[in-house]
């Protein structure tokens, strides 16, 4: 059984990859799924339950050109090229960054061991730090990496605790105000464009709806109350609270991938928006205590009118959804191309459909035990 709530870890047991009692879990539902229908691409999730921590591998066999964003204090991030078959975002911090490898090596075994120039895979890693509500060493390596390609699947992608952010938090003005972060996804479609939005969502910062109100992070113990970070930091300028120490080791590692095509100035400029627009979802966001990275990339099949601008403003929308997923809260609104932006209750939004949430994991509760808000 997976505590309600996190927090800072005892002291670290002796406890790393030769420990593991349990095999590797692959394709878990976490909170529930997000449909997406983008031909050539795919995603799969793979974690070590003794951690817990894991991978999320997301796959383009045909290649995607690719634009990085990438801000903050501390962007754990190996490779970062131009363009892509295949990304890996991991849990375990720098040790993480090992599960690229299996991935590479998995694309090694399905080319029949083919090593000539033009036929050689590009993969880049980024990953999270998890080890603060855990009290163990376990990170995800080469063969987690592995089995995180072989369980992608072209339809849906869980959301909640899995893959990569199987120990994310969100909300670390102080340890002890932590929640539960998670992995998160949006997918629309618009005439013949195609998106979708995949992020893992460990932040410093706090998770803000549409409407304004923070739905996950910093909640003050005793008051059973989310307070935004601004407040705390005011005090602290003012010197009328004690010192907050901030969690270190926060990111949020984010990719949009579209059919849609774009020279590459207009990709790194779809990129840097869709990214900057990600504050609004996020507060604080890219400070120095955080290490973001988004992905931006497309498999240049469909051509549309000024497509960095018309796609950023919609991508952008969607990110948020996509963050809200995370942590199982609502899309926010309706439909993309209809006008409000009401809550259509416990769902989130794909294009013109609506996928409702699963059951609940027993890792997503994210409030700690006699609070009420459990």
């Amino acid at each position: 059984m997976f505590a309600p709530h996190p927090a800072p870890p005892r002291t670290t047991l002796p406890i790393g990859n030769d420990h593991q009692s349990r095999s590797a879990v692959l394709g878990a539902s976490g909170l529930g799924w997000v449909e997406f229908d983008l031909p050539g691409v795919g995603i799969g999730t793979a974690e070590y339950p003794d951690g817990p921590t894991g991978v999320t591998v997301l796959s383009i066999p045909g290649g995607a050109r690719t634009a990085v964003d990438k801000r903050g204090g501390a962007v754990g991030v190996s490779g970062g090229f131009p363009y892509h078959h295949a990304l890996c975002f991991a849990g375990g911090s720098s040790f993480g960054l090992a599960a690229t490898s299996g991935v590479y090596d998995e694309l090694l075994r399905r080319t029949g061991y083919a090593t000539d120039f033009g036929r050689l895979p590009v993969v880049s890693g980024a990953v999270v730090y998890d080890f603060t509500p855990r009290d163990n060493a376990i990170y995800p390596d080469a063969q987690l990496g592995a089995e995180g390609l072989r369980a992608v699947r072209t339809d849906r992608v869980a959301v909640g605790r899995v893959g990569a952010a199987a120990s994310a938090t969100v909300g670390k003005v102080d340890n002890v105000r932590a929640e539960w972060g998670g992995q998160g996804a949006a997918f629309a479609r618009i005439g013949a464009a195609r998106l979708l939005v995949l992020t893992v969502v460990n932040a410093m910062g706090v998770i803000v709806d549409q409407a304004g109100n923070i739905v996950r992070g910093n909640l003050d113990p005793g008051t059973a109350r989310r307070r935004h970070p601004a407040d705390d930091y005011a005090d602290l300028l003012a010197a009328s609270t004690a010192e907050l120490v901030p969690a270190a080791g926060n990111t949020t590692l984010t990719a949009v991938v579209t059919n849609v095509r774009m020279t590459d100035t207009e990709l790194g400029q779809f990129a840097t928006q869709v990214h900057s627009s990600m504050h609004r979802a996020i507060q604080p966001f890219h400070t120095i205590a955080d290490g973001d990275a988004l992905f931006a990339l497309t498999t240049d099949e469909v051509t549309v009118a000024a497509p960095s601008l018309r796609l950023g403003t919609v991508a952008g929308e969607l990110a948020w959804d996509a963050v809200l997923s995370s942590v199982g809260g609502p899309a926010g609104r309706a439909a993309l191309g209809t006008t409000g932006r009401g809550s259509r209750g416990n769902c989130l939004v794909s294009g013109s459909e609506v996928v409702t949430i699963a059951a609940h994991d027993d890792r997503d509760h994210g409030a700690p035990a006699g609070t009420g808000l459990e």
